[in-house]
């Protein structure tokens, strides 16, 4: 049976993907990235980013020109918390992670085929990587976070996303060759953690570990990430164990009736 098309579906799609790109970045997107990234026409991005505005769910910055979420966003994400307590849950292992390695936090979630990043917590350590912070996402393989979700998913899962991998990876798929990645997936279930030697941004390393939903899906991932130097050798293990265990404190979180 072939779906009924649901009318004013394109516009919804459309709109959704507005949002999305303008709230990857706290700054927002300027009409020209909002027009290049969503490839619709100009005045079609116009109309609905100023239908978006009328409506509370983006604003538009005079000072920068740029497009940002607007008020209607925070209280509906207000609204939504309560059925995610995803900052109760991950923010104390988060603020563990950072105080005992001095590196940048980073708790992410899986939506389809990308990883968005939803929380950070800044290390001690003055040099930092600003490859990752709220909002921005990557495609799934992408990244530490990605790969450590990539990794655990059923082979049939990753073979379709690897199948496809220069289309899915996009922007990335450079310096993300498909060999690479695979060896990197396989390197990640073999560890329980993923190490990304600065694929994303030379000199910028991630490490990452998944974590488990209560079909033991992975469907989050804690990460670390910082310059080179400080993810070498021997202390890749000692990253690779604190992620492991917060990785699976939140996963056991997660699972209990009171988390759900």
């Amino acid at each position: 049976m072939n779906p009924t098309p649901v009318q004013g579906a394109q516009v919804v799609s459309r709109v959704a993907g507005l949002l999305r790109i303008a709230g990857r970045r706290p700054e927002g997107s300027s009409l020209m990235e909002l027009v290049r990234e969503s490839g619709l026409t100009r005045p079609t991005v116009h109309r609905l980013l100023t239908s978006l505005a009328a409506e509370g769910l983006l604003d538009h910055d005079a000072r920068t020109g740029h497009w940002v979420l607007g008020p209607e966003i925070l209280l509906m994400g207000s609204v939504a918390s309560t059925r995610f307590p995803l900052e109760d849950i991950a923010r104390p292992s988060l603020r563990r992670l950072a105080e005992e390695t001095g590196e940048s936090a980073f708790f992410s979630v899986r939506r389809g085929a990308e990883t968005v990043c939803l929380l950070r917590e800044e290390g001690s350590f003055p040099i930092r990587s600003f490859v990752l912070h709220e909002g921005v996402r990557f495609p799934l393989g992408v990244a530490s976070a990605g790969t450590a979700i990539l990794a655990f998913l059923p082979d049939s899962e990753q073979e379709q996303v690897l199948s496809e991998w220069a289309a899915h990876a996009g922007k990335f798929a450079e310096g993300h060759p498909e060999s690479v990645v695979r060896a990197n997936l396989q390197q990640t279930r073999q560890l329980g953690y993923s190490v990304n030697p600065g694929l994303v941004l030379e000199g910028s390393w991630g490490m990452g570990a998944a974590v488990f939903d209560q079909a033991n899906r992975p469907a989050w991932a804690l990460s670390l990430t910082g310059i080179e130097p400080r993810f070498r050798g021997d202390r890749q293990e000692f990253l690779g164990r604190l992620l492991l265990e917060e990785a699976h404190r939140i996963s056991a979180l997660l699972r209990t009736p009171s988390a759900s």
